[in-house]
Parts: structure tokens; sequence; C-alpha cells
């Protein structure tokens, strides 16, 4: 008699960590792409929802970026039924608002939220995180960028950030799953394709293995301060000049890019160098007109107040 192996025990145990806060009969929701990810995860949660008593469902999303892509989710769909989980295939119109990659997770997140589900389940990996964490380097964003993803934020779960992606591959081995591989995921005209195929492999060479986890490790101490920040810069909310001043820089950058935020200034794009100058209206000011921001969101400071406005868009 053999024992349960050990890579889907730990499977098993990330899927039901990150929902231990629900209550049975929960509704959950897993993005299945077809992909060796979504499909580990979705037979993970399979077993881990049958035994807590969730109703599970997976949705495929159908971008239609690609030739052949209803005959990918309509395979996907058909995996996931064999192990028990109904699925639906949804296709979505991908618009253009922050290029190919941003306008596609936007696409496919609205469809996986759009049945209100208690929790939607993302097959993220270790190897995701390492290369999330390498292009906030890259775009030296700051702390929040170098801190990846988190296993549970709002409504999206992601249990498998411990997990490397030959490891889904080898529980989809283990279940006689065949999964698709995308592409794109070696389209040199992706940054993160690039990462994936060039850089951490060179990275794993020149450093001797192990990259990919010390990033993701990296990423959890990281997160582990600026969640505390954003705790407190969340306290502290105000755009009063005067409170502004009298914080210390880290958490005035905090409040600054929360105001930003609310304003509607565009989260992907919103970069360091904005919040900078926003910063130099409280502690540079010179007659700043407007700092323009991402999203069509401007900001001035008048009347001892920082204020943001919308811009009138293009045309």
């Amino acid at each position: 008699m053999t024992g349960l192996d050990p890579v889907e025990a730990r499977a098993r145990r990330a899927v039901a960590a990150s929902l231990d806060d629900l209550e049975p009969g929960a509704r959950l929701t897993v993005g299945l792409s077809g992909g060796a990810d979504s499909l580990a995860l979705t037979v993970a949660a399979a077993f881990v929802s049958r035994a807590a008593g969730h109703r599970l469902e997976a949705v495929v999303v159908d971008h239609g970026l690609q030739p052949g892509s209803a005959e990918v989710a309509r395979r996907a769909a058909e995996q996931a039924e064999a192990c028990g989980v109904p699925a639906e295939v949804v296709r979505v119109d991908v618009g253009a608002d922050g290029g190919p990659e941003g306008a596609a997770r936007t696409a496919r997140l609205a469809a996986l939220t759009s049945r209100g589900p208690d929790a939607v389940l993302l097959g993220h990996t270790l190897d995701d995180q390492a290369e999330t964490v390498l292009l906030g380097l890259g775009r030296g964003s700051g702390p929040r960028s170098i801190a990846g993803m988190s296993v549970r934020s709002g409504a999206f779960r992601r249990p498998f950030l411990a997990l490397t992606r030959a490891e889904t591959e080898h529980l989809c081995e283990l279940h006689g799953l065949s999964w698709w591989s995308d592409p794109h995921n070696a389209d040199a005209r992706f940054r993160r394709s690039r990462l994936r195929t060039e850089a951490l492999p060179l990275l794993e060479d020149i450093l001797g293995g192990g990259v990919a986890a010390a990033l993701a490790r990296t990423a959890d101490l990281v997160r582990t301060d600026t969640d505390l920040l954003d705790t407190l810069a969340a306290e502290a909310h105000t755009v009063e000049v005067a409170e502004l001043a009298v914080l210390h820089p880290a958490l005035r950058s905090r409040v600054l890019r929360r105001a930003a935020l609310e304003a509607g200034a565009a989260a992907d794009e919103l970069a360091a160098h904005h919040i900078d100058e926003l910063a130099r209206l409280v502690v540079d000011y010179r007659g700043q007109q407007r700092i323009e921001l991402p999203g069509r969101v401007a900001a001035r400071r008048a009347d001892g107040r920082i204020e943001f406005f919308t811009t009138p868009g293009p045309g």
C-alpha cells in the first residue's frame, strides 16, 4: 500500500490553508487555462472542496487571441469535468488598455469574478513569483512591486506560490492530465517570457541554483514589512500638506499612492517617480502647476491640500 504522493499532499495542504477562513458551502471558482499549473490546482481544489463542503466550479476563459483557442478551452473544461469539477468556457473580448498582457488579465479577472464567488483560485507558482519580483526590480517601482503576489488578496487566492512549475506538471502526470503549453510563454516579445526562458536560467547557472526560491523568499520578507507600512498609511490617510509633511517618508509615499489610486490613477502604471513628484508637492514645493499621473489623473497643491482631478482624454 503506497502513501499519498508528497507533492500532492503539499498541494492539498496549500489549497486548504488558503481557504481556511471560509465557512462550509462557500462558492469557489478556479481559473482554468488548460496549463499544468491551473489543471493541478483544479485537481487539488476538487479534493479540498469535497472534504470541506465547498461548491467548486472551473471557469475557462477563452481570450480568442490565438488560433485554436476554443479547442484548448474545450479540452481544459473536459478535463475539469473528468475530475468531478463543473466547468464553463467563457469567451471574452480583450481591449487595448494596459497593453496586450494587461488587457487580457483585466478581461480574465472580470470573467472569473462575474458570478460573485466567495473565492477565486489562481494557479500562480513559485516560478511566477520569482518572475514578478524580477519585473518589479527592473521597473524600480519600490518595495510593493518586489513584494510580489500574496496567497490571499481579497477574493483571490494563490495557494501554489510555494510550489514550482515542475511540481504542477508532476501532479498532472500523476492524474493522467495533458496540459497545454501557451506559446506566448516562449515569445521573446514579452518581458516575462524572456525572464522565464533567458534571464532566470542564466541566474540559476551563475549563482548555482535556488534563485527562484530565493526570490520568492525575498518577496515574503518584503511583503511582511510593506503590509505593516500599508496598514499604518491607511490609518494616517490624509491629503493635508501640513499633516503629510510630518510623516516619515516611507509613510508619506504610501499615503500619497493610496490617494492617487482612490482618485483613479492606473495601478499597473503608477511608478515610484510619480510618487516622488507627488511628494515634492509636499516637501519641495516651488510652484509646480500639476503632476500628471497614469490613468488620466493629475494632482496639484492648492489651499494647503493635495488635490487630485481627472484630465480630459485624447480626442
